[in-house]
């Protein structure tokens, strides 16, 4: 693979831009959600971008690439639960939340595919 760094992804890309709507949308969130769930759904989000980018410079090392991804792949899933607990208390629209989830799918079939084909990205 001929990347130079994390950020050039496209996993990567949608990760990131998913985490900035996430946070645009949870400005919205009443008040008494700032420690609970809007923490939460920031943290994961942006906690996949993380993940993907700790596991791109420890490609060297197999099995701390697997292993992040697999962490990104968690907190992917988390955003999603998230994502569903925030429309469900109506503070995101069907269709913002819909949008959203898609994305995450998007990234996790992304990530699942990298974790299987691990061989083409670690040297």
């Amino acid at each position: 693979m001929k990347y130079s760094n994390h950020e050039e992804l496209e996993v990567y890309k949608l990760a990131y831009q998913a985490a900035m709507t996430i946070f645009n949308l949870t400005l919205e969130f009443p008040k008494e959600e700032k420690y609970s769930l809007t923490d939460q759904i920031r943290r994961s989000s942006r906690s996949v971008c993380a993940n993907i980018a700790e596991a791109f410079f420890r490609r060297q090392y197999p099995k701390n690439f697997a292993a992040h991804l697999s962490d990104s792949m968690a907190e992917a899933a988390e955003t999603r639960v998230w994502l569903n607990f925030a429309q469900s208390c109506n503070y995101s629209s069907r269709e913002a939340t819909e949008d959203l989830l898609e994305i995450y799918s998007k990234i996790l079939g992304k990530l699942i595919v990298m974790y299987n084909q691990s061989e083409k990205w670690c040297f």
